[in-house]
C-alpha cells in the first residue's frame, strides 16, 4: 500500500537492534484493592452491584476510579456516569477516570456500581476472573470510599438475581444475552440508602492485575430518541413448521466455547419468539412523542424507527398495572418488513417479565439498531421515554468535509458515524455482533482516526494491547491473535491479518514517530516472520498456509490453497514494510523475490489467478479461478502498476468495480465480483495510487450510497447480510479527505504537505484536516476556466501543489 509519508530516521533505534520494552506507563490506585462476591469470581454470568455512601458533600471535581472485567456501568445519586471498562490484554486492566455530575454540594453521594462477570471466552470480553476495583476521590485525591475496604469507607456488596445467570449466549463472538425478572423498585438500591443492593452477599479480595490507564478518551452518551411509530399489530403463537433456527452459541456449548447448555437454560427467548407470529399489521407511520405513552397490550407490539443505525444502550419506562412479559426485538434492518432478531446470528432480543408498577429500563449491554419492536406477550404496558443512549467515540471529530455532491458529502458522514460506533477505545470490526479488535480492518480504521482527531492514541492503545502479552495462548508460536482482546480456545486464527499488522505497524511508525513501540513489537514481528518460514516452497512463495485463510468476502474466500497469490501478495508488502522498518536487507530481497514469483506464475496473459494446486506428485496446477480481488491486491502491493500492465490496468478501471454490478458477463465474464471487506477499499487504494480521484468520485455513490441513505451507516457486505456498521469502512473518510478534497499526503512530524486538489471531477470542495494540534484547511473551486484554492495551513508548514493546467492559490497568512 502507497505511504503517505516519507520515511525519516524516526525508529531508527528499533531497526538498530536496540528493542527493549516500550515505555508503557502504568496506573496505581489510591487505596482501592480488587474484589467479588465471595466464591462466585469464576461463576458464569454473575451479575454484582456495589454500593458505597458518603454522608457529606464529596465537592466539586470529585472522580471515580473503575477498573472491572468483565463490564460494568456506574450511577451517583441514580444518575448515570458512564460504562466501561477499555479493552485490555491477559492480565491486565484499564482504569476509567470519571468526574460526577452535580455542583458538589450533595449531602450524600450514593456510588453505586454494577459489574457483569461474564467467566466466558469471547471476542469482546476475556476469560478472566471477575472483580471491581474503585475509589471515590475528591479532587485534591483524597480517598473517600474504597473496594477493600471495610465498614463505612467501603463499598457493600450483592448479586443482583433480577438479570438471570442461566442465559444463552448472545452470539458466538460475545457473552450472554440479557433476560430480566424485575419486581417493583428493583433499581432502587442506586439513589437511596435504605434499599438493599440485590441479593446482601459478602465479598473478598481477589488478585490484582496490572493496572493501566484507560489511554483514550472516555466515551460519549448522547440520547438518541425515535423519529416514527412506523408499525403496530398484533402476534399469535404458532410452533415454526420447518423447525428453530438454532445458531452454534446455543448448540455449540462445550469445553472450546464457554456457556451454560441448552438443558440447563433458565429461558430460551430465541426459540420461544421464533413461536411467535404476526397476525395482524397496521403501518402507522406517525411521528414518536416521547412524552405520551405507547399502549401495548397483551399479544400486540410497535415498532419504532430512530432513523439511522445507533450503537448503544436501549432505555425506556414502562408502567404495568398487572404482571407483563415484555420483549425487546431490534435490528438495524427490516428483513421482507419485519424486524428479524436472528438476522445477524446474534439475538437481538432482551427479555422482561416485570411485576406490577414502574420499571426505568436500561440494557446493560450495548446493541445496534435502528429498528425497535416492542412485543408484549402477557399483561399490558405502557411505554415512554423510548431511546437509545449511544455509546460512541468520545474523541472531537475536528475534520470537516463539504462538496459540490450531496450524494459524497453523506456518505463521508456515513463514514464518521460509523468510525464513532466502532472507536470507543479499541478499532472494533462492529458493534453489534463481535465488539471485536480485528487486525485488517485496524488498518484501516487508523487512518479515520489520524484523518478525524489527528492523533493517533486509539492506534496506541490498539497496538498496546498486542505489545504487552508475553505469548498468545492456543496460537502457534510466532503468530498474532487476528482479534484481540480475545480468547481463541479453538485455535483459530487467520495468517493473512498477521500480515496486515506489519502494515499497520508500518504506517502507525510514520504517523506518530512512536520508536518505543517499535522497539517493543520487534520480537513478535520477527517471530511472525520466523512463523511463516516453513510454509515457503522452493520459490519463495508461501503454501499450504494453515489457518483460516482470508482474502475478501467473495468467491475469492474459496480459492487460497494450495498456493495463495492475493496471500502471497501481501506477504510480499510485509515483508518489505518489516524490511524498512528493521533494517533487514534479507526480508527486502526476500520481498521482491515473491513478487517476481507471483508475475510469473499468477498472471494468465489476462489476469491474476487467485492459486495454484499441488497434485501428489508434486506438480503445481493452475486451477484458472480468478477473482476481481485478486486484481486489486496485485496494484496495491507492488505486484502490477498502470504501465507494467497496461491492458489489465484498463480493464480494471473500465469493466471492474460497482458498475459490472447486473451485466457480469458483459464486463469481465469468469471474473467473481468483489465484495466490501476488503475488494472494495482496494479498489479505492489502487485508483487513488493511479491518480484516478475521478474514477473515485464517480463511483462511490453507487459502492456505499444506498448504505448511507438506508441506515447512515456503511456495512460490512455488499448487501445487508452482515453488520450494517462496520468500522473498516470508515475508511472512506480518509479516502474523501486525500482524494476528493486533495490532502495527497500529510506528515505533522515534518511539517509537509502535498496537495492535489480539483483532480475529482466535482466542482467545488472544502474541508478540514487535523495534524498533531493543528488543523489545516483547503476549498477549492471551478470557475472562469480556473482552479482556484484557498488554504489555511500553519506558515511553517512546507506546501507543495500537484496541479495540471491553470489555477489560482491563496494562502491565508497565520498571525505570529
Amino acid at each position: 500500500m502507497a505511504r503517505n509519508v516519507e520515511r525519516d530516521e524516526r525508529g531508527m533505534a528499533a531497526r538498530n537492534g536496540e528493542a527493549g520494552r516500550t515505555k508503557m506507563e502504568t496506573f496505581v490506585f489510591e487505596r482501592a484493592e480488587p474484589i467479588w462476591l465471595s466464591g462466585l469470581e469464576d461463576t458464569m454470568n454473575v451479575t454484582a452491584g456495589f454500593r458505597a455512601c458518603v454522608a457529606a458533600p464529596v465537592g466539586r471535581g470529585a472522580r471515580l476510579r473503575i477498573a472491572a472485567a468483565s463490564i460494568y456501568r456506574c450511577f451517583a445519586n441514580g444518575r448515570f456516569v458512564g460504562h466501561g471498562p477499555a479493552a485490555a490484554p491477559h492480565g491486565y486492566c484499564r482504569v476509567d477516570e470519571w468526574e460526577l455530575p452535580g455542583d458538589g454540594t450533595e449531602e450524600e453521594t450514593i456510588i453505586a456500581i454494577e459489574v457483569a462477570g461474564y467467566n466466558v471466552n469471547s471476542f469482546y470480553t476475556l476469560a478472566e476472573s471477575s472483580f471491581l476495583q474503585a475509589e471515590l476521590l475528591t479532587s485534591a485525591a483524597r480517598p473517600l470510599c474504597w473496594t477493600g475496604a471495610d465498614g463505612e469507607r467501603g463499598f457493600e456488596a450483592g448479586e443482583l438475581r433480577e438479570r438471570l445467570r442461566r442465559t444463552q449466549r448472545y452470539s458466538f463472538q460475545r457473552a450472554f444475552t440479557e433476560a430480566y425478572r424485575l419486581e417493583t423498585g428493583a433499581g432502587d438500591w442506586r439513589l437511596s440508602a435504605a434499599a438493599v443492593p440485590g441479593a446482601k452477599a459478602d465479598w473478598s479480595r481477589v488478585p490484582a492485575r496490572m493496572a493501566l490507564p484507560r489511554g483514550v478518551p472516555l466515551p460519549a452518551f448522547p440520547t438518541l430518541q425515535p423519529l416514527f411509530v412506523c408499525e403496530s399489530g398484533a402476534v399469535a403463537h404458532r410452533v415454526p413448521p420447518d423447525g428453530y433456527r438454532k445458531d452454534r452459541s446455543l448448540t455449540g456449548v462445550g469445553p472450546l466455547f464457554l456457556g451454560y447448555p441448552e438443558a440447563e437454560l433458565e429461558t430460551v427467548p430465541s426459540l420461544l419468539l421464533q413461536e411467535i407470529v404476526t397476525s395482524e399489521r397496521d403501518a402507522c407511520d406517525r411521528p414518536y412523542v416521547p412524552d405520551a405513552a405507547l399502549r401495548v397490550e397483551a399479544r400486540s407490539y410497535r415498532i419504532v424507527d430512530f432513523g439511522r443505525v445507533a450503537a448503544g444502550f436501549i432505555r425506556a419506562e414502562v408502567v404495568c398495572a398487572e404482571p407483563a412479559r415484555l420483549y425487546l426485538l431490534f435490528d438495524e434492518v427490516l428483513s421482507g418488513g419485519e424486524v428479524d432478531f436472528l438476522r445477524l446470528d446474534a439475538v437481538n432480543a432482551v427479555a422482561y417479565e416485570l411485576e406490577p408498577g414502574v420499571h426505568r429500563l436500561e440494557t446493560m449491554e450495548p446493541y445496534s439498531l435502528r429498528y425497535l419492536k416492542l412485543l408484549v406477550w402477557e399483561g399490558t404496558a405502557d411505554i415512554r421515554g423510548i431511546g437509545v443512549r449511544e455509546y460512541v467515540c468520545g474523541d472531537a471529530v475536528l475534520g470537516s468535509f463539504a462538496s459540490s455532491d450531496p450524494a459524497l458529502d453523506a456518505i463521508v458522514a456515513a463514514g464518521i458515524e460509523t468510525y464513532r460506533q466502532n472507536a470507543v477505545d479499541i478499532f472494533m470490526d462492529c458493534p453489534s455482533r463481535e465488539r471485536a479488535g480485528w487486525l485488517c480492518d485496524s488498518f484501516f480504521m487508523a487512518r479515520t482516526a489520524a484523518a478525524l482527531s489527528g492523533t493517533t492514541v486509539y492506534e496506541r492503545l490498539f497496538l498496546e494491547n498486542y505489545a504487552l502479552p508475553e505469548r498468545f495462548a492456543n496460537l502457534p508460536e510466532g503468530m498474532v491473535p487476528m482479534c484481540y482482546p480475545a480468547d481463541h480456545f479453538d485455535g483459530n486464527f487467520i495468517p493473512n491479518w498477521g500480515l496486515w499488522f506489519v502494515l499497520q505497524l508500518d504506517e502507525y511508525d510514520a504517523r506518530s514517530g512512536d520508536a518505543d513501540m517499535l522497539a517493543h513489537l520487534r520480537p513478535r514481528v520477527e517471530s511472525l516472520m520466523r512463523y511463516f518460514e516453513p510454509f515457503r516452497n522452493v520459490d519463495g512463495l508461501l503454501e499450504r498456509l494453515n489457518g483460516w485463510i482470508f482474502v475478501d468476502w467473495s468467491p475469492a474466500r474459496e480459492w487460497v490453497q494450495d498456493v495463495s497469490y492475493p496471500t502471497n501478495m501481501l506477504y510480499a508488502a510485509a515483508l518489505e514494510a518489516a524490511g524498512r522498518l528493521y533494517g533487514s536487507d534479507d526480508w527486502l530481497r526476500q520481498a521482491e523475490a515473491v513478487r517476481t514469483a507471483v508475475r510469473s506464475q499468477a498472471f494468465t496473459g489476462e489476469y491474476f489467478a487467485d492459486h495454484a494446486v499441488r497434485t501428489a506428485d508434486g506438480l503445481r496446477i493452475e486451477t484458472g479461478h480468478v477473482s476481481e480481488a485478486c486484481q486489486y491486491y496485485a496494484f496495491c502491493f507492488g505486484i502490477a502498476e498502470p504501465d507494467t500492465y497496461p491492458e489489465l490496468w484498463s480493464k480494471l478501471v473500465d469493466r471492474l468495480g460497482p458498475r459490472r454490478r447486473g451485466i457480469e458477463s458483459g464486463r469481465a465474464p469468469g471474473v467473481a465480483p468483489t465484495n466490501q471487506l476488503i475488494g472494495n477499499m482496494l479498489r479505492l487504494e489502487a485508483l487513488s495510487a493511479a491518480g484516478r480521484a475521478d474514477v473515485i468520485a464517480a463511483e462511490l455513490p453507487e459502492l456505499l450510497g444506498g448504505m448511507a441513505s438506508a441506515t447512515g451507516t456503511l456495512w460490512e457486505q455488499d448487501e445487508p447480510i452482515a453488520s450494517c456498521s462496520h468500522g473498516f469502512v470508515s475508511h472512506v473518510v480518509h479516502v474523501a479527505y486525500r482524494d476528493l478534497l486533495g490532502f495527497r499526503r500529510v506528515d505533522p512530524l515534518r511539517r509537509r504537505v502535498v496537495l492535489r486538489p480539483g483532480t475529482s471531477g466535482l466542482l467545488s470542495c472544502a474541508g478540514a484536516l487535523p495534524a498533531g494540534g493543528d488543523l489545516l484547511a483547503m476549498s477549492w473551486r471551478y470557475a472562469d476556466g480556473k482552479l482556484h484554492i484557498e488554504t489555511d495551513i500553519p506558515d511553517d508548514y512546507e506546501v507543495a501543489l500537484e496541479i495540471e493546467g491553470p489555477y489560482a492559490w491563496k494562502r491565508k497568512e497565520r498571525p505570529g
